[in-house]
C-alpha cells in the first residue's frame, strides 16, 4: 500500500514474490519448460537457437570457462557488439559464478585500459573489429605482451590480473584462444563438474560489473548480483505482460543494462524470443526485423524511436505484430510516445525509469495505464521497491507534488561500486537508500514524474528552472524534431537558458520565431535567451544526452569564459 499521502513515499507491494534463485537455475527451468521456443534469432549472423539449443551452447561455454581455469568470483570482460555469443557468455558466466564485466564497444584504448585494470579482469573476450573499430589492434596497443604470449599465459605489466584473451570471431591472433577452441575445451569437461559449480552458487553472489556512463570523471563499476538482475528482468517482463509467445526486437546495446536486463533477462524469465536485428542500432534493420520475425515488442531509447519514425521508408514496413515495448534511457518526449503508440502499433508501450545502480529499473508504467499516464509520468515504483522524494539539502522527505531528489531502496540496489568504497558511501546512505541525483515529484497515486537532474537544474535570478519542462513545451512546436535546454553562465542572473534545437527534415525556423512561440505561453523567465539550431547532440552510445558537453561548447561559442570563471556562493 502507498505510504502517507502527505509525504512523498511509496512502496509497491506485489502478489508475486521475488524469485529466490540464481540466474542459471532459472535459465535451466525455462529451457525445460519451453525447449522448442525460439530463444535467440540473430538475423545479421543467420543464427537461430531454441531454448534447448541455447542451453546446450551455454553449458559448453560454461565448461569451457572452467577449462580455462576461471572460477567463481573471477572477472571476465566482454568487449563486443550485439551478437549471439554475447548472450551465451552472459548465461555461461552466471553458470559458474564468474563476474562478467561489460565493456562498452565504443571504448577506445584509454577507457579499455581503465575498465580492465579497475575491474581486475582475468579474461577478455573480444571480437576482431566492427566498422572502423579495430578491437584486436586496440587490445595489443594496451597489452603488447599478449602478442608474444601463449594463449592463457599473458603476463602484462599494465594489466597485472589479465591472463587470458579469447577472440570470438575473426582470423586467429597470437596470444589468443578462439571461441571455437573454448567450446571444444568445454566438451572435455564432465557435466558433473558444471553441476557442482552451479550448485555452489548463491543468489546474492555478485555476477556482473557494469560501468556507468560517467558524465564527469572516470566511470564507476556497478556490482550487481543474480538476485538484482534476475528479479528486475522478471518484473520488467511482467509489466509488459510478457509470455512465452512474445518476441522482442532488441536494437539497444547488450553491454548496457537496458539490453542485458530489460531486454535479455525479461525474455529469458518468460521463455520469450530475443531478436537481434543488427550488431549496432540501424533503423531500417530494426523495422525489417520487426516485420520479418513478427515481433510483439520493441525496445529503444528515444533517439532510436525518432530515427525509426522519421525513416524515409517507415510506411513500407508492416509493424502490425507489435503490441508493447519500452522507451527508456533518457527523458521520453511525450509527442514521440504518442506517435510510437499509434503509428508503430505499440499501444501498450511503457516507460521505465532507473539507473545502472538499481539493476536498472526503479519505476515503470503499466500497459493498463492510460496513454496520458504513460506519456506524462514514468509510472509507479517497480514491485518490491520503495521510492521517496527528498530535499537534496536536508534529506527530509518532501510533500507530495513537491520537487526533490528521487531515492530508491529494495532488492534491486547494487552491492557497491567495485573497489570504490568512497563513491559507494556517497550513492547509498546508511539506511540503504540509493540517491539517484535525479529530480522528480510523486503524485497522490504514486506516479512519478522526472523533472530533471540535480546537476541540470538552472537557477536564474533565484528561480529554480527545470529544463525538462521547457523541452516538453518546445516539443509541441510542429517544426521541432528534438530539443535540449541547458543553463549557461550569466553575469546578471547567475544563469540563463539556452535551447539547442533540431528541426524536422525540410523545415525552417528562426530564433525569433521560437521566442514568439514561447511568449505568452510560458513564464518569461523560462523563455530561453539563446537559441542554437543543430543537427544532433553530443551523447553516449546509449542515447543519454551529455549536457555538460553542450554547456562547455556553448560557453566557448557565446564568449562566456570569463563569466563562467566568476565564483559564486
Amino acid at each position: 500500500m502507498p505510504g502517507s499521502k502527505s509525504q512523498s513515499y511509496a512502496f509497491m507491494a506485489s502478489e508475486k514474490p521475488l524469485i529466490g534463485k540464481t540466474i542459471p537455475d532459472m535459465f535451466d527451468e525455462i529451457a525445460e519448460r519451453y525447449p522448442e521456443n525460439d530463444a535467440i534469432v540473430s538475423i545479421h549472423q543467420g543464427l537461430r537457437y531454441t531454448y534447448r539449443e541455447l542451453q546446450q551452447e551455454v553449458n559448453r561455454a560454461a565448461k569451457g570457462l572452467h577449462a580455462l581455469g576461471l572460477k567463481k568470483g573471477d572477472r571476465l570482460a566482454i568487449w563486443a557488439t550485439n551478437i549471439a555469443e554475447w548472450i551465451i557468455c552472459q548465461f555461461a558466466t552466471a553458470k559458474v559464478g564468474i563476474i562478467m564485466v561489460n565493456i562498452n564497444p565504443a571504448y577506445r584504448t584509454h577507457e579499455l585500459l581503465y575498465a580492465l585494470k579497475q575491474s581486475e579482469t582475468e579474461a577478455l573476450f573480444l571480437i576482431d573489429r566492427f566498422k572502423t573499430s579495430d578491437y584486436v589492434g586496440m587490445f595489443f596497443e594496451i597489452c603488447p605482451e599478449a602478442a608474444e604470449a601463449e594463449p592463457g599465459k599473458i603476463s602484462c605489466e599494465s594489466l597485472p590480473y589479465l591472463k587470458t584473451a579469447v577472440l570470438i570471431r575473426g582470423e586467429r591472433q597470437p596470444g589468443m584462444y578462439t571461441w571455437e577452441e573454448v567450446l571444444k575445451m568445454g566438451d572435455e569437461v564432465h557435466d558433473d563438474v558444471l553441476r557442482a559449480e552451479q550448485e555452489s552458487l548463491d543468489f546474492d553472489d555478485p555476477i556482473n560489473i557494469q560501468y556507468t556512463s560517467g558524465t564527469t570523471g572516470f566511470p564507476k563499476g556497478v556490482v550487481l548480483t543474480h538476485h538484482n538482475i534476475l528479479n528486475n528482468g522478471y518484473f520488467i517482463g511482467e509489466c509488459m505482460k510478457f509470455t512465452d509467445q512474445d518476441r522482442l526486437c532488441i536494437p539497444v546495446p547488450f553491454y548496457h543494462c537496458f539490453g542485458m536486463v530489460l531486454s535479455n533477462m525479461a525474455c529469458m524469465t518468460h521463455g520469450a524470443a530475443m531478436v537481434l536485428p543488427a550488431e549496432y542500432f540501424d533503423p531500417a534493420s530494426t523495422l525489417a526485423a520487426v516485420e520479418r520475425e513478427r515481433c510483439t515488442a520493441l525496445h529503444g531509447v528515444p533517439t532510436m524511436f525518432v530515427a525509426e519514425l522519421e525513416h524515409p521508408d517507415f510506411d513500407k514496413y508492416d509493424l502490425s505484430s507489435l503490441r508493447t515495448g519500452i522507451m527508456a534511457g533518457s527523458p521520453c518526449p511525450t509527442e514521440y510516445m504518442k506517435k510510437v503508440s499509434s503509428l508503430m502499433n505499440m499501444r501498450e508501450v511503457v516507460i521505465t525509469y532507473g539507473q545502472t545502480e538499481a539493476s536498472p529499473g526503479i519505476t515503470m508504467s503499466s500497459t493498463s495505464d492510460s496513454l496520458d499516464r504513460r506519456v506524462s509520468t514514468v509510472g509507479k515504483p517497480m514491485p518490491h521497491t520503495e521510492v521517496k522524494i527528498t530535499d537534496p539539502k536536508t534529506g527530509k522527505i518532501m510533500h507530495r507534488g513537491e520537487t526533490g531528489e528521487i531515492c530508491a531502496r529494495g532488492y534491486a540496489i547494487m552491492r557497491c561500486y567495485y573497489n570504490n568504497p568512497g563513491a559507494t558511501e556517497k550513492a547509498i546512505d546508511k539506511e540503504g537508500w540509493l540517491h539517484t541525483g535525479d529530480l522528480g515529484i510523486l503524485d497522490d497515486e504514486d506516479y512519478c514524474k522526472i523533472t530533471g537532474r540535480l546537476k541540470d537544474m538552472v537557477i536564474r535570478g533565484g528561480e529554480n528552472i527545470y529544463p525538462r519542462e521547457i523541452e516538453e513545451f518546445l516539443y509541441t512546436h510542429p517544426d521541432i524534431s528534438d530539443v535540449q535546454v541547458i543553463g549557461v553562465p550569466d553575469a546578471r542572473y547567475g544563469e540563463e537558458l539556452m535551447a539547442w534545437i533540431k528541426l524536422k527534415e525540410g523545415r525552417t525556423l528562426t530564433a525569433e520565431e521560437v521566442l514568439a512561440f514561447c511568449r505568452g505561453r510560458i513564464a518569461h523567465f523560462k523563455i530561453p535567451r539563446y537559441i542554437k539550431f543543430v543537427d544532433g547532440f553530443p551523447m553516449t552510445v546509449t542515447g543519454k544526452i551529455q549536457k555538460y558537453k553542450m554547456r562547455e561548447e556553448s560557453i566557448k561559442e557565446l564568449g562566456l569564459e570569463e563569466v563562467a570563471r566568476t565564483e559564486t556562493a
